[in-house]
């Protein structure tokens, strides 16, 4: 049996990602745990995430590419409900 190793990109993360107190770890399993994923609306570059994180609640995450296997995090907090409309899937 053979086995793919799947290859997470680096995270970078600006000090504004936790402004509103979400953890590094809670960002990382978020996006392990990612049910969606996709583009901002009205952005070319912005892009966001809804994960879990390790309690379990849904979290919401921006980022920026900043290459084909890094993304810089600028935003996380507890998930709106208005923001799963904004990210095209």
């Amino acid at each position: 049996m053979r086995y793919i190793k799947r290859m997470e990109p680096e995270i970078v993360f600006v000090p504004s990602a936790f402004k509103h107190k979400v953890t590094r770890e809670d960002i990382i399993h978020a996006y392990q745990t990612r049910v969606h994923d996709g583009l901002l609306e009205k952005y070319s570059n912005k892009y966001g995430f809804i994960g879990f994180n390790r309690a379990g609640n849904p979290i919401e995450v921006f980022y920026n590419p900043i290459s084909d296997d890094a993304i810089k995090v600028f935003h996380a907090m507890g998930c709106r409900n208005d923001i799963i409309a904004q990210i095209e899937p």
